[in-house]
């Protein structure tokens, strides 16, 4: 499979439309994108059942979101298809900066070594769009995917919420206890609810296109500011799998669109870029805009909005599909708990408050670097030229540099829904930041990792200095009668056995 070639999937008629009627589903997802599928997926791991309606076929044609991070790899790799979509993807942890022809400087994501996932992997999103579909499949009990279905129509009860949607064999309706909605910048779900996102529209212009070519380039990120091969005011590239490489062009707030998007302009460009001795192939190429922008909320009533339905931000950072499978790490837990009975559906606005703190930080790293890359006034590119010419020597001028702030997880500490950490507990694994991974011995001996330890449930995560400690810690569990799996670390010579 690659761009070209996508599977199609069947369309079934709906039993709705057979005429079954008086079902209410516990959750229905509108979309089936990468964060309409992970939701699906993290559900299912919870034992919650859900309808996942797509008004598509396919998966998504053009590579699109190409750059996954490592907490991102992380929760695929809790959903069942990290250690594919590794294996398939470009693994990539230095990003180099140039100006002109002269590169500045380069930077490591993740110079430590012996880490499960990568730093970052390039792969197309019609890959990890499949990879989904396919751990899909394993929960036929749990998942039901209706392609060729699109919503059309939304509007809540007192405790559900009523979907229309239309399919090849007419409309029909379905009941839910809660709807996800996962259809993107364009949303559906978000029209019919009226909402509108606030924010700031950019007019800068960039032509992003996919090539397929043979050539020796390394996987590293590449950025140039005005490069002197190109008339673009910026060029990225990226390596995907199956020789495909992303390049994108800034092209400017004033280019004429019609005239940069013709296919002898686009090759152009790229010959630019490639040399006029390399051949290739223009596999997809798009011309866009962007803002960054949010709902006020992502909690409305019964329908919880995720990933692009809630907040869209530049492409430069790969904060876009990367906050919304955050948003689903998020999110799915507390609502098993509340559909289970096991939390109040107030615990739901812990999902809000704590992805809206998350979305504001994407927001300000992608409306800094927007600004740098594309000054509007005379002064602004004055001083933007200015730390250019600095980061050629003087390495506190790199920090200034702002080609991207690539994704990171948000912290959240501060927020009322997080409990802080004993003064005597310190470190960078305080509560509110991701966990980090890490490479564990069992006490068999085996090799695992910290996190595959975790897994996806509430677990107790200690540390003890010998083999006396470890049995007091066990001790305390059961007098607590603490209904958890308890995970306790120790150094590897004081293990039992060792």
């Amino acid at each position: 499979m690659d761009g070209q070639e996508l599977e199609a999937f069947a369309y079934h008629t709906p039993p709705e439309i057979r005429g079954r009627k008086g079902v209410q589903h516990p959750v229905v997802i509108v979309g089936a994108g990468p964060v309409g599928l992970a939701a699906a997926i993290d559900l299912a791991l919870h034992g919650v059942r859900c309808i996942v309606l797509d008004d598509n076929d396919r998966v998504s044609a053009g590579s699109r979101a190409i750059c996954w991070a490592k907490r991102t790899l992380e929760i695929f790799d809790r959903l069942g298809v990290g250690e594919r979509m590794v294996a398939k993807g470009v693994t990539w942890q230095v990003g180099r900066v140039y100006h002109r022809d002269e590169e500045l400087y380069s930077f490591d994501l993740l110079p430590e070594r012996g880490h499960k996932m990568p730093a970052f992997i390039n792969l197309q999103q019609y890959y990890v769009e499949h990879y989904l579909v396919a751990r899909a499949a394993q929960f036929p009990d749990l998942i039901e995917i209706r392609w060729k279905n699109e919503l059309v129509g939304l509007r809540q009860a007192e405790r559900s919420v009523l979907l229309e949607v239309d399919t090849p064999d007419g409309r029909y309706e379905l009941e839910a206890l809660w709807v996800l909605a996962a259809d993107g910048a364009r949303s559906a779900a978000r029209r019919a609810l009226g909402l509108e996102f606030a924010g700031h529209v950019f007019e800068e212009k960039f032509l992003i296109a996919d090539v397929r070519m043979r050539a020796d380039y390394p996987s590293d990120r590449r950025f140039w500011f005005q490069p002197t091969f190109d008339p673009a005011e910026s060029v990225l590239i990226h390596r995907q799998p199956d020789e495909i490489f992303r390049i994108d062009f800034q092209l400017g707030w004033d280019a004429d669109t019609e005239a940069e998007r013709q296919p002898a302009r686009v090759m152009e460009r790229v010959r630019h870029v490639v040399g006029p001795n390399v051949k290739f192939e223009l596999e997809w190429c798009s011309i866009y805009t962007f803002q960054c922008a949010r709902l006020e909320r992502f909690v409305h009533g019964r329908v919880l909005f995720v990933g692009d339905s809630a907040h869209v931000v530049s492409p430069f950072g790969a904060r876009g599909g990367n906050g919304g499978i955050q948003d689903v790490d998020n999110l799915c837990w507390k609502l098993a708990l509340v559909l289970q009975s096991r939390a109040p559906e107030a615990l739901l606005e812990s999902y809000d408050c704590e992805r809206v703190r998350a979305c504001e930080e994407n927001i300000r790293h992608s409306s800094r670097t927007t600004r740098f890359m594309t000054p509007k006034t005379p002064m602004e590119r004055q001083l933007r030229d200015a730390v250019l010419a600095l980061a050629r020597e003087f390495p506190f001028a790199r920090t200034l540099v702002n080609s991207g702030r690539l994704s990171r997880p948000c912290s959240l500490a501060g927020l009322s829904s997080i409990v802080a950490d004993e003064a005597a507990v310190a470190g960078s694994m305080a509560p509110g930041t991701a966990c980090a991974d890490a490479p564990l011995v069992r006490t068999d001996g085996g090799p695992t990792w910290l996190l595959e330890s975790i897994g996806g449930d509430f677990t107790v995560l200690t540390f003890a200095a010998s083999a006396a400690e470890l049995g007091r810690l066990e001790g305390e569990q059961r007098a607590a009668g603490l209904d958890l799996p308890l995970r306790v670390l120790v150094p590897a010579a004081t293990r039992p056995g060792a």
